[in-house]
């Protein structure tokens, strides 16, 4: 499924709308986690982050994992430092108000699994 459909679909918020053509990538896996040597270790290329952290080291392991792009649950909002240098890193950000439990179960349900399922 692509980004831009997870998005309508979950009704996520987009935070990054320079990078309008980013929607278009296609999410293979899904993986959620607060502890970035988690995401380092186990994200799958190509997948999508759930967390709830919202800092600068969040965008530099997305990147170096691979993954399509970050959901941060709960409201939680990155400081603009931190999205403007997911733009430059070209890795789109959204938000959505839900819980991260009620945000990957709903990826679940659209077919996005985690790694290994």
């Amino acid at each position: 499924m692509r980004l831009d459909e997870l998005a309508r679909s979950l009704d996520l918020r987009l935070l990054t709308p320079e990078l309008a053509d980013a929607g278009s990538a296609e999410v293979v896996a899904g993986h959620v986690s607060d502890m970035l040597s988690d995401v380092l270790a186990n994200a799958p290329p190509g997948g999508v982050l759930v967390t709830i952290q919202v800092h600068l080291n969040v965008i530099a392991v997305a990147v170096h994992a691979g993954l399509a792009g970050v959901i941060f649950a709960a409201g939680r909002t990155p400081e603009d430092a931190v999205r403007q240098r997911a733009v430059e890193q070209q890795l789109p950000l959204y938000v959505s108000d839900a819980s991260a439990f009620d945000v990957v179960g709903r990826l679940w349900s659209l077919g996005v699994k985690g790694r290994n399922a």
